[in-house]
């Protein structure tokens, strides 16, 4: 796939901002000039935010006995330290030392988990509470700033005046170092999340005030970047807007509690993305798999919407986030009709352009394949592969080439989206008949002179979609030479089960309720074959696919259809003549 120069400049840029960024970190961690952040100017803390993230009571045992469970792994630390514990994974590691864990230990509340949290944190300040490799990260310092002011009423209840200043100190100690290093932080969510915890730690601690004007209109200019005017994130992962409403809507009350006018800025980017939590909410409650979007937090969903004042329904048409959805009846489709984000924000991006996903009633059909919520860096690049998505892949090839170099990926933090479809087109008709889209992606145009067109139209009851996939040369005519080989996916939740027609030319799709669907094609032959979703909530699950192959230059069109079969009252005897008919 052919990169442009403009691409190659703007990837060359993006290196040398990182590789400047690290320099100037490693020079501002070194042992000789930590010491600059070290000196504090508080002695108490004057409020605390609201943590709306849903606790385990039951985990706090287990936190108490030394057995600490996180991102898949369990490490028994056996009367030691889990700070001196080689950690299994760096997930595991990322967890522990962001202390999210700490309101499990408040949901339990009793004396015991208020001396634990406090022993551990005790720990933590001695073992890396100067310096650590991983716990001082931004990404993972900033967690850890807002996870302590969270829970410090609970953390400081009966504590005495020694473990009060030592907390104190090093809670300052640690926001005077993120202020110094926001920029190190990756662009994106974690930037974002880097400048919502020093404006929650200028709010929380006394003597800081300020510093509130300079930090918020960072963080002002920081969701005016990052936040679309549609509500969706630059990154165009669905899942990065739940986590910024989370951290928003408690900042959000932070200003008025200490009397102070939220930043309309604030109060803008929350109102523009609450649409948008409903505008990839499947009927099931589950986000739609798109761009890094893995399980769904479904608690953390529901806690956003009920501060969602307006209620109202969800957008059809995102246009500046790239996604288009359509609400008929029972049926709900979703689709991806966007380019890739920029490069520095396209880590996690996927190359599913002119994927979609389906659902009827609370059942998810036709999914992407998403990402798991551990051991996510085994299964990314697979996860990110437009084979995982219900779209066309041409050639065995994705729509999006990635950064193949090593040393770049390290300096980068990710494998960043390097190529891919630069016009994407969509275009929508509303009718009383149903909803037509019409998209058209030229991610195969640089490698193999080929432009996709998609035609989704469903109709009013939402009980038949009509689909075609069309190849056009990008150019004169199809180069042969490079190969003209299409497969249409359409990959199926673990909850379906598929069933091949004899002549092979449908699928017969049996819902959990019993509800069956028809896929047909106009000719072509189908197959079933395996797949795996990834974003189940207990992890990767066994699924299959159906899927459609061919040549663009014997068939440059695949028509093809899901049609509902409505359910025969029981009792009811047919003739063979009144049978449904199956869509050929």
């Amino acid at each position: 796939m052919r990169v442009t120069l403009g691409e190659r400049a703007r990837l060359s840029l993006l290196v040398g901002r990182r590789a400047l960024r690290s320099l100037a970190g490693t020079v501002g961690t070194h042992p000789l000039t930590r010491w600059r952040y070290g000196s504090t100017k508080t002695d108490r803390l004057v409020i605390a935010p609201q943590d709306l993230r849903t606790a385990d009571a039951t985990r706090a045992a287990e936190i108490y006995a030394g057995r600490f469970a996180f991102a898949g792994k369990v490490v028994i630390c056996d009367r030691r330290s889990p700070f001196e514990m080689v950690p299994p994974s760096e997930e595991w590691a990322t967890v522990l030392l962001n202390f999210s864990w700490l309101r499990h230990l408040r949901a339990a509340d009793s004396a015991i988990t208020r001396a634990n949290a406090r022993s551990l944190i005790d720990e933590w300040i001695t073992h890396q509470g100067s310096w650590h490799p991983i716990g001082w990260q931004p990404e993972i310092l900033s967690r850890r700033i807002v996870s302590w002011l969270c829970h410090s009423p609970f953390i400081l209840q009966d504590a005495d005046a020694r473990f009060y200043r030592r907390f104190i100190r090093s809670l300052q100690r640690q926001v005077r170092y993120l202020r110094g290093t926001t920029n190190n932080a990756r662009a994106g969510l974690p930037r974002l999340q880097a400048l919502i915890a020093l404006t929650y730690a200028t709010l929380c601690l006394n003597g800081l005030s300020g510093q509130l004007r300079p930090t918020a209109r960072r963080l002002i200019d920081e969701l005016r970047a990052q936040i679309l005017p549609d509500g969706g994130h630059v990154s165009r992962n669905p899942g990065t807007l739940i986590e910024i409403v989370i951290d928003l809507l408690p900042l959000r009350q932070l200003f008025t509690a200490r009397n102070l006018q939220p930043p309309q800025a604030i109060n803008n980017a929350i109102d523009r993305m609450m649409p948008m939590l409903r505008f990839f909410r499947h009927p099931d409650g589950n986000f739609a798999q798109f761009n890094g979007m893995g399980p769904t937090a479904v608690d953390l969903l529901a806690t956003a919407l009920a501060y969602d004042d307006a209620r109202g329904a969800p957008l059809s048409n995102a246009p500046h986030s790239g996604y288009q959805r359509i609400d008929a009846d029972a049926t709900v489709i979703l689709m991806d009709t966007g380019r890739p984000p920029p490069v520095a924000l396209s880590t996690e991006a996927h190359a599913g352009c002119l994927s979609f996903e389906m659902s009827f009633r609370q059942h998810r059909v036709i999914v992407n394949c998403g990402l798991p919520s551990m051991n996510r860096e085994n299964w990314r690049q697979v996860a990110r592969a437009t084979a995982a998505h219900s779209t066309v892949t041409f050639n065995d090839t994705s729509s999006c080439r990635f950064l193949e170099s090593k040393s770049l990926r390290r300096l980068l933090g990710g494998t960043p989206i390097v190529s891919g479809p630069r016009k994407v087109t969509a275009e929508r008709t509303d009718a009383e008949e149903g909803v037509t889209i019409v998209a058209s992606q030229d991610g195969y145009a640089g490698e193999f002179g080929v432009v996709q067109t998609r035609t989704i139209k469903v109709s009013a009851d939402g009980r038949t979609i009509d689909g075609e996939d069309e190849f056009t040369p990008a150019y004169k005519a199809f180069d042969i030479r490079k190969g003209d080989e299409y497969a249409v996916r359409f990959h199926l939740h673990p909850s379906i089960k598929a069933s091949r027609l004899s002549e092979g030319r449908g699928v017969i799709l049996l819902l959990p309720d019993k509800e069956v669907w028809t896929f047909a094609t106009m000719g072509e032959t189908v197959e079933v074959e395996e797949s795996v979703y990834l974003a189940g909530s207990d992890g990767p699950r066994r699924a299959v696919q159906i899927v459609v192959y061919g040549h663009a230059r014997q068939d440059a069109k695949v028509r093809w259809t899901f049609r509902h079969t409505p359910p025969v009252s029981p009792g009811t005897r047919l003739d063979r003549a009144e049978e449904p008919e199956l869509p050929l």
